[in-house]
């Protein structure tokens, strides 16, 4: 009997076993269904520089293309900064080539002349000193008057070598260390103009990307800091959906597979799984799946091949697997 009874329970746990794993296999294939909200990516524009602002060309709900200049600084200040730095690389080259040429013929010959008067000079000093010392021994000049040549005389030649010297250096022009040092100045007044161009050229502001403009900030003759926000831009692209997947389901999404996205308005969009996030977190309220909202899952980010105006921010989707590839 006891046999017959053990017999029995065998049979209906194997029982059991098989329906469960036949329950879980009509499970797997049950289409994923997912659900989520639609991520469009938000930028706050500003200017990259301060000014009073002088126009803005757009109002809030305008959609606005690539490129589009929306606003502008007064830009008179940035244009006499641009004038003062380009000035400042004119006297740069004017130093530049002065060094590089060296003294004028003019000058050379300048010194020339400073030495023979110095020579000339030297010539009656000597002399007046010859004269004296002769004088001297014949007892006809005191011993004052010989010293005083003799200053006169020593002077005249310390003249002539400072002579000698600037003609030396006239005819040698600069030394390649100041060759090197206007060369230096003139790369930093280049330098400062180009600040000044990018400057002037910062007080526009142009869109990014293309997409509708959905705050506009500030109003004209406010005046704004570098990287102040005049402007919120809602880009047409990437639009990305935000959806979680319970564990039990991590196995059937990957990145690459292709999905549809269904909407409340009964639109449909397609898209593709880009990322599944390694790290589990506890699904959010804004979220509703068929699970309690306490159970733990993976974020998933599927980006929408063909999105248009009919998705908006925050808007809640349902995300199937059925046409998947």
């Amino acid at each position: 009997m006891r046999r017959r009874i053990a017999i029995v329970v065998v049979l209906l746990l194997a029982a059991l076993a098989v329906f469960g794993w036949q329950r879980s296999q009509r499970a797997d294939d049950r289409p994923l269904t997912l659900y989520g909200n639609v991520d469009i990516r938000e930028v706050s524009l500003g200017f990259r520089v301060a000014g009073r602002l002088a126009k803005m060309h757009y109002e809030e709900g305008d959609r606005v293309e690539a490129g589009a200049l929306l606003a502008a600084l007064d830009d008179e200040p940035y244009r006499e900064a641009l004038r003062a730095a380009k000035a400042r690389v004119g006297i740069a080259e004017a130093r530049l080539e002065l060094v590089r040429a060296g003294n004028r013929p003019q000058e050379i010959e300048r010194a020339e002349a400073s030495v023979a008067e110095a020579r000339a000079a030297l010539r009656n000093a000597e002399q007046e000193l010859a004269r004296q010392r002769s004088l001297d021994e014949r007892g006809l000049t005191s011993k004052s008057d010989v010293d005083l040549a003799a200053a006169r005389a020593d002077e005249a030649a310390a003249r002539l070598r400072a002579a000698e010297e600037a003609l030396a250096l006239a005819r040698a022009g600069f030394r390649d260390e100041e060759i090197a040092a206007a060369e230096a100045e003139l790369e930093l007044a280049r330098a400062e103009a180009a600040i000044a161009e990018t400057d002037l050229e910062d007080a526009r502001l142009y869109a990014p990307s293309s997409g509708t403009l959905i705050t506009r900030i500030r109003e004209p003759g406010a005046i704004v800091g570098a990287g102040e926000p005049v402007y919120t831009l809602s880009l047409d692209e990437p639009v990305w959906i935000r959806a979680y997947v319970a564990e039990p389901d991590l196995g059937r999404v990957a990145p690459g597979m292709r999905v549809r996205v269904h909407t409340d308005a009964g639109r449909s969009y397609r898209a593709q799984v880009g990322f599944v996030s390694p790290r589990a977190e506890f699904t959010p309220k804004t979220v509703e799946t068929a699970t309690a909202r306490t159970d733990l899952v993976y974020r998933v980010r599927l980006v929408v091949i063909d999105p248009d105006s009919g998705l908006r921010q925050g808007m809640p989707v349902t995300v199937t697997f059925d046409d998947a590839e």
